[in-house]
């Protein structure tokens, strides 16, 4: 039988890059190990196995996928291209780019262009930026101009298309779907390489649902992924579990911006009991919740048997005004403690983001406002951000369209940079707020208290400690944001922003040793100086006796005899929640 009419077998490479961003002194941050695996490049390299299972681009036609997380993994555009161009056809995609991100994805995009390679980004800038301003922001029209494709949406169901133009070279300028949310049941699952998994200290992540209805006006996620449940169901997420367990990966970071409000919730912590239960699996799960999931049955009581050992609680601030001005309204301080207690007493470690710049906060305000938490809130790590206009959000549109000025470099729209004037505090005073929490709340006394609330608690004290090391640590020794630091800084002399200049060997190589040496050095003095606060703790003969404001069982008299309810505004708010449960009695009667 004659073969010479098969077609012979063709290559299309696609590389998937989610890119990191620059530090101060315009260098890649880049680690060695980082703790936070990227959900995007997740569901888009799931996605890719996908199509290249189902050959979209033909049967003679092999799609090879390359995923690369730049925060772990050093980005060299020259040789992508020439993994581009050795097959006979290919891409890259720029995924899940955050507005901080983008001047890095479009540095990496501009040499991938010049030389001729199709290349597509998409995330949370291009997204917001399309939803929510008139026109075409700066920074992504830039990317146009390069003859980068756009891509504002969700993925699901939609690769197939952009694989096709790509290898047919009729790459669309813009593929927009913004008003076409996929739904996610029974959805292609997310998937990241064991390879990968391993340097982000063995965790995975996928979300298990998307949108949120809250209308926080800081958000971006509401106007990206909308605010409509679109869940997952317990089948898809057992699906992500299983696949990753075969892979030896035990620990799992469930994306969602809110899970408490994902609709299939308690199907899917029913499931993951299942797994450990009765079929005895050891995982163990990180999620996002509100303030007001104690109030959901059986919720935390679930979240503990599924193996939820870490949750993260948007608390963003203690003064209602600011609260309110946000648009933070499901934030009630009075229910603070309550939700708090019940989750100490499920053995969860407690991470709270906190939000410094608000606006009615000053200096003094915010550092009160710490000392109380620290004296009456049992929160064991606190994540602090800066309030920022994120590009797709309600605030930045509003300031956009006033035409107050924010600052023009996207690079700075981490969080942990003032980007806004503000009301009251000078840009000096607010940067010095920002850090001095930090260092006010990770005070060695301060360690020791959150230890022996673990202790008296259930929680684990050493794992505490540890995480209470690497916020401490990422934030003093490495001037960098705790969820975006890592474990062992890299620094390649090349890898530099354009326009700052390309060091010389004998300045840059003795200038990183020293940095790196010195770096350890401190990052050892700090565990070592938890680690002894932890033995003294631990050794302690009255360890499990320990009791003091923040854990002991909530009081009906607390807004009379607690300090969090002391202030001109706390008062406010409290004479508002008694007039609206007074009419609320009334209507009742």
């Amino acid at each position: 039988m004659s073969n010479s009419n098969q077609q012979p077998p063709k290559r299309f490479c696609l590389v998937l890059i989610k890119p990191s961003h620059y530090d101060d002194d315009g260098y890649v941050i880049q680690w060695l190990r980082s703790p936070v695996p990227s959900n995007s490049l997740a569901v888009l390299h799931g996605l890719a196995l996908d199509c290249a299972r189902r050959k979209v681009l033909g049967d003679n036609v092999e799609i090879e996928i390359h995923p690369l997380d730049e925060t772990i993994a050093r980005v060299h555009p020259t040789r992508i291209v020439s993994l581009v161009k050795g097959a006979d056809a290919g891409m890259v995609m720029l995924v899940g780019v955050q507005s901080n991100q983008f001047p890095r994805a479009l540095d990496i995009a501009a040499v991938l262009r010049e030389r001729g390679i199709m290349v597509a980004i998409g995330g949370f800038h291009v997204s917001g930026t399309i939803a929510m301003l008139k026109e075409r922001d700066r920074d992504v029209w830039r990317a146009e101009e390069m003859g980068v494709s756009l891509f504002a949406g969700e993925v699901e169901g939609r690769l197939d298309r952009v694989l096709q133009d790509a290898a047919n070279n009729k790459l669309q300028p813009l593929y927009d779907f913004m008003d076409d949310s996929p739904d996610l049941e029974g959805a292609i699952t997310p998937f990241l390489p064991a390879d990968i998994v391993k340097r982000a200290f063995g965790n995975t992540s996928f979300d298990a649902g998307r949108g949120c209805p809250f209308t926080c006006s800081f958000c971006t996620i509401i106007n990206v992924q909308g605010r409509k449940s679109r869940s997952r169901t317990a089948d898809d997420v057992e699906k992500i579990v299983r696949e990753n367990l075969a892979q030896d990966v035990h620990s799992f970071v469930i994306t969602d911006d809110n899970f408490a409000r994902n609709k299939n919730w308690e199907g899917i912590f029913d499931r993951l009991i299942y797994l450990r239960e009765v079929e005895k699996i050891d995982l163990k799960c990180s999620i996002q919740i509100d303030t007001g999931c104690h109030r959901i049955p059986n919720f935390i009581d679930k979240a503990r048997r599924a193996g939820v050992k870490r949750v993260f609680i948007g608390l963003e601030n203690i003064n209602p005004d600011n609260l309110s001005g946000a648009r933070k309204n499901q934030n009630k301080i009075t229910e603070y403690r309550k939700m708090l207690v019940d989750w100490k007493r499920a053995g969860a470690m407690i991470f709270c983001g906190y939000i410094i710049g608000f606006p009615h906060d000053t200096l003094e305000s915010i550092l009160n406002d710490v000392r109380i938490i620290q004296s009456e809130l049992p929160i064991d790590i606190i994540e602090y951000t800066c309030l920022t206009p994120l590009p797709g959000s309600e605030d930045h549109r509003k300031l956009y369209e006033a035409g107050i000025p924010m600052d023009a470099d996207l690079n700075r729209y981490d969080v942990n940079h003032v980007t806004i004037a503000h009301p009251l505090m000078s840009r000096e005073e607010w940067e010095t707020a920002y850090a001095q929490a930090s260092v006010n709340y990770y005070s060695d006394e301060h360690v020791a208290t959150v230890l022996r609330r673990c202790v008296a608690t259930g929680t684990s004290p050493g794992k505490t400690m540890s995480n209470l090391v690497w916020f401490r640590g990422n934030t003093e020794i490495e001037k960098a944001h705790p969820v975006e630091g890592g474990f062992l800084r890299l620094k390649f002399r090349r890898d530099r922003r354009p326009g700052l200049p390309t060091e010389p060997p004998w300045i840059f190589y003795p200038k990183y040793a020293a940095e790196t040496l010195w770096k350890q050095f401190q990052w050892m003095s700090l565990f070592l100086r938890c680690y002894f606060i932890l033995r003294k703790v631990i050794k302690d003969p009255q360890q499990f006796e320990y009791n003091d404001l923040a854990i002991t069982p909530v009081m009906e008299d607390e807004v009379e005899t607690r300090e969090l309810f002391q202030s001109a505004e706390a008062h406010s708010y409290l004479v508002k929640i008694q007039q609206v449960e007074k009419l609320r009695h009334g209507t009742a009667a």
